[in-house]
């Protein structure tokens, strides 16, 4: 019981309140570890999409006779390119000095590893292969250990 004047909270009521903040907080902590993993395979996908639609314009222009044979590895192969740095450098195409086919600005980092060293595949590799044999890139993907949100998806096959 208080006194006529005094005003404020006991021991008591600030310890409970304190109780009832703590356990809000512990409930709210792995929501955010969750929201933070999507957002980062969010980023991911559209990552690996951005870099698989500058390799099938590479394709596009190397088929459509933009893409000097120099440029790709080896020269007469399916017109892929040797390597991601070619997508942001550019070609120039056989007859156009002055013109630069760029596919990419740059190239995107992994959400989870932090750097843009990517896993490549070529045409040649099993679909499962984790080493790339140096033939053109065919396909990317991520090199981060772990398992999706959705808990049977690694992020290698994403």
């Amino acid at each position: 019981m208080r006194a006529g004047n005094e005003s404020g909270f006991t021991l008591l009521e600030l310890i409970i309140v304190l109780a009832i903040i703590a356990v809000l907080t512990a409930g709210t902590i792995p929501v955010a570890r969750n929201l933070i993993k999507r957002e980062r395979e969010i980023e991911l996908r559209r990552n690996l999409r951005e870099m698989r639609r500058a390799i099938d314009a590479f394709k596009v222009a190397c088929d459509g006779g933009q893409v000097s044979p120099l440029d790709r590895n080896p020269p007469n192969d399916e017109c892929y390119p040797k390597n991601l740095e070619i997508l942001v450098e550019g070609v120039t195409p056989p007859n156009r000095v002055n013109t630069t086919l760029r596919f990419l600005r740059r190239i995107p980092k992994d959400p989870f590893t932090g750097n843009t060293d990517w896993g490549l595949r070529s045409v040649q590799d099993d679909p499962d292969a984790t080493s790339w044999g140096g033939q053109s890139v065919f396909d990317v993907f991520s090199k981060a250990p772990g398992t999706a949100l959705d808990g049977k998806t690694q992020y290698k096959d994403f």
